[in-house]
C-alpha cells in the first residue's frame, strides 16, 4: 500500500521553491535548526528561504525538518489523503508542474529576462510584476506571449490542485 506521505517524497515542489517561498521557523527551534541549517535570524523571528540547502531530490534533514515542514500540507496532498485523487494522478500533475517550470526558465533564458530571487516561487512574483509594467513588451513576440501563456497555466493548476497561487 503506498502512503499518502509518498506523495510529498514524489513531489518536493514546497522544498525546492516552486509553490513556497520561505518558511518560518518557531523560536524554540532555532537553536537546533542553526545547529543543521543556514537560519536567517531577525529579531529572535527565524526562517529561511528556498530552495531548501537541505533538499537534494528529497530531504536530506526528513525527520530534523521544521515544524512548519511536518505540518505542511497542499491541497494536492490533502486530495491523495482524501482518496479524491490517486497516487498516479498526484504524480502526473506534480509532473505536469515541473513541466511547466521548465518552460518557464527555458523562456526567461530566450528571453534573457534576469531576476534577481533564487527561489522559483519568487522569480515568479517579480516576473508578474514585471510582465505588468513591461506589458507593452510582454505583447509584442511570440516568446513573451508564450511565457505569459506559460505563467497563467501554471498559476491557475497550483490554485486549483495544490490551493496555492504565485501572488
Amino acid at each position: 500500500m503506498i502512503d499518502s506521505s509518498n506523495i510529498c517524497l514524489a513531489c518536493g515542489l514546497c522544498c525546492d521553491g516552486t509553490l513556497i517561498g520561505f518558511v518560518q521557523l518557531g523560536q524554540e527551534e532555532l537553536p537546533r535548526l542553526k545547529e543543521i541549517m543556514e537560519i536567517e535570524d531577525v529579531n529572535g523571528q527565524g526562517f529561511f528561504l528556498h530552495p531548501c540547502d537541505k533538499y537534494c531530490n528529497g530531504c536530506t534533514i526528513y525527520s530534523e525538518r521544521p515544524k512548519h515542514c511536518a505540518s505542511f500540507k497542499c491541497g494536492l496532498l490533502k486530495s491523495v489523503e482524501q482518496k479524491e485523487l490517486g497516487f498516479e494522478s498526484a504524480t502526473e500533475i506534480i509532473n505536469v508542474v515541473k513541466q511547466k517550470k521548465i518552460a518557464i526558465e527555458r523562456q526567461l533564458a530566450i528571453l534573457k529576462i534576469n531576476l534577481k530571487s533564487q527561489s522559483f516561487y519568487f522569480k515568479m512574483v517579480e516576473l508578474k510584476k514585471w510582465l505588468h509594467k513591461n506589458t507593452s513588451a510582454a505583447a509584442s513576440t511570440q516568446d513573451h506571449l508564450e511565457l505569459t501563456s506559460e505563467l497563467n497555466q501554471l498559476d491557475s493548476l497550483l490554485s486549483e490542485k495544490f490551493n496555492l497561487s504565485l501572488n
